[in-house]
């Protein structure tokens, strides 16, 4: 099948250095190895289909990797007034339209079979997608990692009915879905691993002075109301040499654990420096399914997650990873498992041949395209 995805690119400075690491004459990757979409456009290839990629946070006028994403690095006073109009009335900004008319242009050149349009989208208009399916007959197909309830937008909401299908990580975030007027649901989940990218690292000592530690975090703990929980996990064992690794805020009971930002194979290297990674879902995941999940059991790292449904659906307790049911817990998981290095190694070694067994990208895409492909 032909197959466009229309995401943004949040990390462009990582995808400029990872292009110029690319062999001549090799497919563009389109997104960065820091972002999922990139393992997808991998995953779809990989699998026989043909796809093309549409960046709708490019601006009209201008270059998305001129500077470093602003998403993450703070935004200026009058910027930020700029970010909420235009998440408030997309349809007053210009540059929104003009980027609606050449995402029109693009599937007008290419013909896709369907339109993966990822999560977050701020941009492309429901009018522009029923225009799409209307004319070329062009499936609808929206990806999502995150709970509608409390990240969608309105253009997001509004343009539910339109999408053929929705894909998400959690099992309840597709639930949701399907309320807001979605025809169909699935959780495959679309988080996983890529056996090339996702696996162990020996670390220089350079690297293991940098990166190592006990018990090792890699992620978002900001705002409060939606890592309530992931913080107070890690406050109770910060004191069992913690290292804390995030591109976003930190709360200030946590600065001394700070070590750092982690994106792309920087993050792999963090991860395999720890004896412990700790994996808290945010508090918008009742279900279970993060990325972390998956690319921390193909490093070989020993893993402890909340007690969640997804997480016993797709891993072993005991065997291929360990689950806490509150903090104490938590705690005295991991006291016992520093103690335990050879119960640590055994099930790290079960939890990456497991991952590479059933959750790998080419594995998630070649279901998702099967998914696609039954589409009525």
């Amino acid at each position: 099948m032909k197959l466009l995805i229309a995401a943004s690119v949040h990390h462009p400075e990582v995808l400029a250095r990872f292009r110029a690491q690319q062999p001549a004459q090799s497919l563009d990757p389109i997104f960065p190895p820091s972002q999922n979409t990139y393992f997808w456009v991998k995953g779809l290839r990989q699998t026989g289909h043909e796809v093309e990629g549409f960046i709708r946070n490019q601006p009209l006028i201008g270059l998305l990797g001129a500077r470093r994403s602003a998403r993450f690095k703070g935004l200026r006073l009058l910027e930020r007034v700029v970010a909420v109009i235009n998440s408030r009335v997309p349809r007053f900004n210009p540059d929104y339209a003009a980027r609606n008319r050449r995402l029109i242009a693009h599937v007008e050149r290419f013909h896709p079979d369907a339109l993966l349009l990822s999560g977050g989208n701020q941009v492309i208009y429901p009018e522009t997608l029923a225009s799409l399916k209307k004319r070329w007959g062009c499936k609808i197909v929206y990806l999502s990692g995150v709970s509608p309830i409390v990240f969608s937008n309105a253009l997001e909401r509004a343009a539910a009915p339109l999408y053929d299908l929705v894909v998400v990580n959690d099992f309840y975030h597709g639930v949701q879905w399907l309320e807001l007027g979605a025809k169909q649901m699935e959780a495959l989940p679309l988080s996983a691993c890529d056996p090339e990218f996702h696996q162990p690292a020996n670390l220089t000592p350079e690297e293991q002075h940098a990166f190592g530690c006990d018990i090792g975090f890699v992620g978002t703990l900001v705002p409060e109301n939606l890592y309530r929980d992931r913080v107070e996990a890690l406050r109770v064992v910060r004191d069992l040499g913690l290292g804390v690794w995030s591109i976003h805020g930190i709360p200030p009971e946590l600065k001394e654990n700070y070590r750092g930002e982690a994106l792309g194979e920087t993050m792999l290297r963090v991860l395999c420096g720890s004896k412990i990674q700790i994996n808290p879902h945010g508090t918008f995941m009742r279900y279970g399914g993060n990325m972390r999940l998956f690319e921390a059991a193909a490093c070989g790292v020993f893993q402890i997650a909340d007690d969640l449904p997804g997480v016993r659906k797709w891993f072993e307790v005991g065997q291929t990873i360990e689950v806490y049911h509150d903090p104490a817990h938590l705690r005295a998981q991991v006291i016992y498992y520093l103690q335990h290095e050879d119960e640590r190694a055994a099930i790290a070694r079960a939890a990456r041949e497991h991952v590479l067994k059933h959750h790998t990208y080419d594995q998630r895409m070649r279901a998702l395209g099967e998914l696609i492909a039954a589409l009525k």
